[in-house]
């Protein structure tokens, strides 16, 4: 049985993240439920989980995001508490506030952090009343009518950006002001589509910058310390591919002034649960971009320098207790890197792809970790974010992290449709990315990596012949024999 207040957590997610809380519950000797969509039938998550729910929508998002629907899957359970992953649900304030209502522990911080930290505009305002830096910016609400012209007063390059939103979309940036009124508009539409929230606001694009994000954990006694600095700026459509810690473009005094911040940003919020402060960096300098009041999908690589699990913390803050750990008592220990691993092909823009899942390997050895959120039988589709797996190495140092990456890239085998795997082994042989000299538009300014290598014709041919004998009904054909022939029986000449 478990210490915890509650002996059954409903996790309201599915793929990986899924997985990974799970993991983590049955080690403090949780019962776990999983809510399920219909097109997560047969996932690692519903097979390693004690009770599965069926949950259904018009799409599979839409399932995932009836909270109605899982706070009731969770009390006819029995769940104590509810663990909403990343994503989905995990930052919507009104079921935070529904599941409290229901007398279940929601994992994660109050709904009032969630709405103050989670509209990037209140944040904004928040962060600066309280004496941390924020870029130069212009906020719509705060004089709609003259919000074009305070913006053109900033100065070029800006970034134009919807109030609620996130992932990169709707998110413009402006070099020619001539084209400002349009951005803006075009800006708005993508705010309205995604978010069904049209308010925008722009802020100085700072040139070639790095995304540092700073793990911090607070619990409801008022103790928050963070856990170190992750470096995010390998990046494509403003979303991550590539995450580690500690930064290589971080001094020692850099590193703990921008941790310093993020703590302060959260203590003066009253935060608690795990939650991640993220700034833009470039030159010595770093301005508040975002606070995402949740588990992050990157948090392995804080789990695996500092050896603290993040969701049993999270676990225990929820169930009311103390921070087992004070700010003296974390220390980072080597390098980590994670590497997302996307059913989607880099040659063709990052488009996403679908198959079934035919044969799986993962790697293994020392110092190698693979967070994975389907099986072999499944089928991928476009029902979801693409991301299927995250491999997440640790050692002494990053020079060793990138060949442990290197070779458990090489181990890594998913048949049946086309991923990343080979693009993410070209990015981190880069010589920029060895060096540590990479920014959020690296990738975008060196479009080749992302172009798949050039095979000789004769190579391609022989490569085509062993797909298609490889294939069963081909490989059925050619062994069939003719009826005139199999009519003669056993007859010689």
């Amino acid at each position: 049985m478990s210490a915890l207040p509650f002996d059954t957590l409903l996790i309201a997610n599915r793929g990986e993240i899924a997985l990974r809380i799970i993991r983590t519950a049955k080690r403090l000797g949780l019962r776990t439920v999983v809510v399920a969509h219909e097109a997560d039938h047969g996932s690692p998550a519903t097979a390693a989980a004690d009770v599965v729910v069926p949950i259904h929508g018009k799409t599979g998002v839409a399932a995932y995001l009836d909270g109605a629907q899982i706070i009731e899957a969770a009390r006819k359970t029995g769940a104590g508490a509810i663990h909403p992953g990343y994503g989905f649900l995990s930052e919507n304030a009104g079921f935070a506030r529904a599941v409290a209502e229901a007398g279940i522990r929601f994992v994660g911080p109050t709904p009032e952090a969630i709405d103050l930290m989670g509209d990037k505009v209140r944040a904004r305002a928040f962060v600066a009343k309280n004496g941390f830096p924020v870029a130069p910016s212009a906020i719509e609400d705060d004089d709609p009518a003259t919000f074009a012209a305070r913006a053109r007063a900033l100065g070029a390059p800006l970034l134009v950006k919807p109030s609620a939103g996130g992932g990169g979309k709707g998110m413009r940036i402006v070099r020619d002001m001539a084209l400002l009124d349009q951005e803006i508009a075009q800006a708005r539409s993508e705010g309205e589509r995604y978010f069904g929230d049209g308010r925008l606001y722009v802020e100085r694009f700072v040139e070639q910058p790095r995304h540092i994000e700073v793990q911090v954990m607070g619990d409801a006694h008022g103790t928050v310390i963070h856990l170190g600095e992750r470096e995010c700026s390998v990046q494509r459509r403003f979303q991550k591919i590539v995450e580690e810690t500690p930064s290589p473009a971080l001094s020692a005094d850099e590193r703990r002034r921008i941790c310093e911040a993020a703590a302060g940003i959260a203590r003066a919020a009253g935060y608690r649960n795990a939650g991640t402060v993220e700034f833009i960096y470039g030159r010595g300098e770093f301005y508040f971009l975002e606070m995402n009041t949740r588990l992050q999908v990157e948090h392995p690589v804080t789990e695996e320098v500092t050896g603290v699990d993040l969701v049993e913390a999270q676990l225990r803050v929820a169930a009311g207790e103390r921070l087992a750990f004070a700010q003296e008592d974390i220390r980072a220990s080597g390098h980590s890197i994670e590497l997302r691993v996307y059913a989607e092909s880099a040659a063709r823009g990052f488009t996403p792809t679908t198959g079934s899942v035919l044969a799986l390997r993962l790697p293994s050895g020392e110092g190698v970790r693979v967070d994975v959120g389907i099986a072999e039988g499944q089928r991928v589709t476009t029902n979801f974010d693409p991301m299927l797996a995250k491999l997440i190495v640790h050692a002494p140092d990053r020079d060793e992290a990138i060949r442990r990456a290197r070779r458990a890239l090489a181990g890594f085998a998913l048949l049946g449709c086309e991923t990343n795997i080979g693009f993410l082994d070209r990015l981190i042989a880069d010589s920029a990315f060895a060096a540590g000299v990479v920014h959020t538009g690296w990738l975008d300014a060196n479009p080749a990596l992302a172009a798949d290598p050039e095979i000789a014709p004769d190579l391609r041919a022989r490569l085509a012949a062993i797909a298609a004998l490889a294939t069963r009904a081909i490989r059925d054909g050619a062994d069939a024999v003719p009826t005139l022939h199999a009519a003669m029986g056993g007859w010689r000449n």
